[in-house]
Formats: C-alpha cells, sequence, structure tokens
C-alpha cells in the first residue's frame, strides 16, 4: 500500500475504523448506520480517488451526532496520518463544483493549523436521515483532526441534497489536488521549512 491511514478508535458513544489510501481508484466500503451520510462519503471517495473503508457503530439511537462527528474527527487523523511528513505534497487545493442548482466552492490548505471557514446554509433540516447541521460539525472535527484550513461557500443552490453532495466532492476534489505528489518539491513548500 502507498499513503495510507489506518485509524481506530472507540468511545462510550462510538466505535469507529477508517482505513484511508490517498493513492486510490475510489472504492469504497462504507457503513455508517445513515444512509445518506453513506452516500456522501462514497462521493467524497469516488471523486477524489481515495480508497475508503470506514465502519461506525454510535449511539443511534439517541441522535446522529455523535455518528457524524466522530467520523470527522477519525477520518481527519486518518487523512493526517496518510500524508506524514507531507513532503513533496502540492499542499494547496481548490475546486468549484457544480451540481444542477448547487454551486459549492471549496480550498484546501495542508498547512499544519486547524480553521474552518464555512459559509453555507440548507433550506431543510434534514436529507434522508442525516440532520443539515450536522454537516458543519463533520467538515469542523475533519478540519481540525487534519490539521488543514478548510473553507467552503455555497455560491448557490436551493436542494438541500444537491448542496450537501456538491460540498463532499468538491472537498474531495480540492484535497486530491492538496495532496498530489509534485516532483519539483523536494521538502515541503513552505519558506519555514515544516508545515
Amino acid at each position: 500500500m502507498g499513503r495510507t491511514g489506518i485509524i481506530d478508535r472507540k468511545t462510550k458513544e462510538t466505535d469507529i475504523s477508517i482505513t484511508l489510501e490517498l493513492d486510490g481508484t475510489g472504492k469504497a466500503e462504507i457503513s455508517t448506520g445513515i444512509g445518506f451520510f453513506d452516500h456522501m462519503l462514497e462521493g467524497f471517495a469516488r471523486h477524489g480517488f481515495f480508497d475508503l473503508q470506514c465502519k461506525v457503530n454510535g449511539d443511534l439511537q439517541v441522535d446522529g451526532h455523535h455518528t457524524v462527528e466522530d467520523s470527522g474527527i477519525v477520518l481527519g487523523q486518518a487523512i493526517a496520518k496518510a500524508i506524514g511528513d507531507k513532503k513533496g505534497i502540492c499542499r494547496y487545493g481548490s475546486f468549484l463544483l457544480p451540481m444542477d442548482d448547487a454551486l459549492m466552492l471549496c480550498a484546501v490548505d495542508l498547512c499544519g493549523r486547524p480553521y474552518l471557514n464555512f459559509d453555507c446554509t440548507f433550506p431543510v433540516e434534514r436529507v434522508g436521515g442525516l440532520d443539515t447541521e450536522l454537516v458543519r460539525e463533520f467538515f469542523y472535527a475533519v478540519s481540525y483532526s487534519a490539521a488543514m484550513n478548510l473553507h467552503l461557500k455555497l455560491l448557490a443552490g436551493s436542494n438541500g441534497h444537491h448542496i450537501i453532495e456538491a460540498m463532499f466532492k468538491a472537498f474531495a476534489k480540492a484535497l486530491d489536488q492538496a495532496v498530489r505528489m509534485d516532483s519539483r518539491i523536494t521538502d515541503v513548500l513552505s519558506t519555514k521549512g515544516s508545515l
């Protein structure tokens, strides 16, 4: 295997195992207990060309919050582990993704500093079994666990399903750019000498 992050995390609220291969083909095996969330993670893997295995047992009898947020924590940790020392990576990525009525901008900097700018609103409270307010919680957790700058901005959109799907796909495309190796970068892409 190439650049891979394998993380297992168990708490009283969730039991999560994630394996992420950055240099994959887009294969996904996802089971979170929330069908629409599974669909979003499958889209993330497919459009980023990441191989992703994600198995989550969460306290869905309470609600979906712990399942979604903790999945973001573990995915962020897996991203960070798979990237490793960041030598040779492009570091930055951005993508403008249209999906019918939705137009989503995502920009990523794998700088080692966590920050989320989430400029998105949803026209509905739920899409399938997913509370839309949990989408921000997921991306917040990913950005902090992976120590990345992550900007998500909704430029247009009226359908909740399309907005969220565009967000996950735009993130996948931007992250794919950021983790790519560039032969011109012999160390890390920083004047400080470290990321």
